[in-house]
C-alpha cells in the first residue's frame, strides 16, 4: 500500500506540474480516475460521454485517492459527493451544467474541438500559456498536496479492512 500511496500521490502531482495548459477529450465513459481529466484547464465532453466512480464506494472502498479532491474543486463539494455516493453515471450535460466540462460537443467531435482550443492556447507567447496555467492550477496542487496523503492513508485502511474480512470469509489468514 505504501508504494501505491506514493504513486498515487505523485500522479497528481505531476499531472498538476506540467506546465502548459492542459486539454481532455472525452468521447464515452470517464468511470475510472476521472480526475485525471479534470486536472486539465479545458474539459471537452461528446454529448454521451458519462462520469462516474466505479472504483470505490461500489467496491467498498474509501474514495481517497485524489478524485474527491479534484471533482470537489471543479463541481463544489456536493456535487462530488453525489458522483461519488451514488452508482448513477452523470451525463456530459449535467457535468457542463457543473461547470466541469467546458465544451459539450456532438459525439465524435471531442478531438476536433479540444484542437481548436490547443490553437487557442498556441496563439499566446510560451511564458504566458506557462504562467497562466501556473496560476490556474496553484490552488488545486495546493489542495492535492494537503488533502491526498491523507485520503490515501484511509482510502488504505479501507483496502485493509476490505481484505481482512474477505480471508475471514475464505479461511485464509490474512
Amino acid at each position: 500500500m505504501s508504494k501505491i500511496h506514493d504513486e498515487t500521490v505523485q500522479a497528481l502531482e505531476n499531472l498538476a506540474n506540467i506546465r502548459v495548459p492542459l486539454i481532455a477529450a472525452i468521447e464515452g465513459r470517464a468511470h475510472i480516475h476521472s480526475e485525471y481529466a479534470l486536472m486539465a484547464n479545458a474539459v471537452v465532453a461528446a454529448e454521451s460521454a458519462t462520469f462516474a466512480d466505479h472504483a470505490h464506494l461500489a467496491a467498498g472502498i474509501v474514495p481517497g485517492d485524489g478524485i474527491f479532491t479534484v471533482w470537489s474543486y471543479r463541481a463544489g463539494p456536493a456535487r462530488a459527493e453525489l458522483l461519488l455516493l451514488d452508482p448513477q453515471p452523470v451525463t456530459a450535460a449535467t457535468a457542463a451544467e457543473w461547470g466541469v466540462v467546458t465544451h459539450l460537443v456532438p459525439d465524435g467531435n471531442a478531438v476536433e474541438k479540444a484542437l481548436e482550443v490547443a490553437a487557442l492556447y498556441l496563439a499566446q507567447p510560451e511564458l504566458t500559456r506557462r504562467h497562466t496555467r501556473m496560476v490556474f492550477v496553484q490552488p488545486l496542487k495546493e489542495r492535492i498536496v494537503r488533502e491526498t496523503g491523507y485520503g490515501l492513508a484511509l482510502e488504505g485502511a479501507s483496502v485493509a479492512a476490505l481484505v481482512r474480512a474477505m480471508a475471514t470469509r475464505t479461511g485464509a489468514s490474512a
